[in-house]
């Protein structure tokens, strides 16, 4: 495992993502910035963090034979990571909301991105940026839905620590993909899945509210959605959102 420290950097993903096309980076490489002045979430939305007082570090994982019909898993994996080091190092009540932000009741703690690199059927690499809110207190008032793991418990956290636990669950997990136990991850991110079985308001893209509960995830790891006359609909990123 290799650790890149970085005083300030535009997007930890970019960065790592530029540095695997041009040297050959090992498995398990993190890149971690103390500022990070552009770092993204799903589908370009920006990811803002105070300088010194978060954890913003993204992974580069390399695979041999990992096939992209596969891919939600990976997802599982990483979000299962996050979830279980939090878990561990805080003892929160956390929950995952698909796909893979991490919450303390409706509030975000943690996002994360990943960005894979396919080569026709398979995930060659893939980079994984993760934001978690540590010690920052204040937050813009746009983003009221947002927390950190100090006002959520008032206490200071060694960013250190906190990044070799998330990295040591992270490698259980990517075992557990490498040894194809597609089931029992998704066993396992269904137990925590944020309003899993739960009557829910929902808004899909258009604007429309309608009730549903989350019944699980398809095969395309699309989030499916029992409505009130028991058909299921599935939607993709951005296609809905809780009300």
């Amino acid at each position: 495992m290799k650790i890149i420290k970085l005083n300030a950097i535009d997007s930890t993903n970019s960065f790592l993502k530029e540095m695997a096309t041009n040297t050959s980076a090992e498995n398990f490489t993190i890149v971690v910035a103390e500022s990070q002045t552009n770092g993204r979430g799903q589908q370009d939305c920006v990811w803002l963090s105070e300088p010194f007082k978060n954890l913003t570090f993204s992974v580069y994982l390399s695979f041999r034979k990992f096939q992209i019909k596969h891919k939600k898993n990976l997802l599982f994996a990483v979000s299962l990571a996050v979830y279980e080091a939090i878990k561990e190092e805080t003892e929160l009540s956390i929950s995952i909301k698909w796909p893979n932000d991490i919450l303390s009741g409706n509030k975000k703690i943690c996002g994360i991105l990943i960005e894979n690199s396919i080569q026709k059927d398979k995930i060659k690499h893939a980079v994984v940026g993760i934001g978690l809110n540590v010690n920052q207190t204040e937050f813009s008032k746009i983003t009221s839905n947002v927390s950190s793991l100090k006002l959520l418990t008032r206490q200071n956290y060694d960013l250190d620590v906190l990044l070799k636990t998330i990295v040591s669950k992270l490698k259980i997990r990517i075992d557990q993909l490498a040894c194809k136990e597609f089931e029992k991850l998704e066993e396992d991110y269904l137990k925590v899945l944020y309003k899993k079985n739960t009557p829910t308001m929902f808004k899909d893209r258009k604007g429309v509210l309608f009730m549903g509960l989350i019944s699980g995830i398809s095969k395309e790891g699309l989030l499916q959605i029992e409505l009130e006359d028991e058909t299921i609909k599935e939607f993709g990123i951005k296609e809905v959102s809780f009300v």
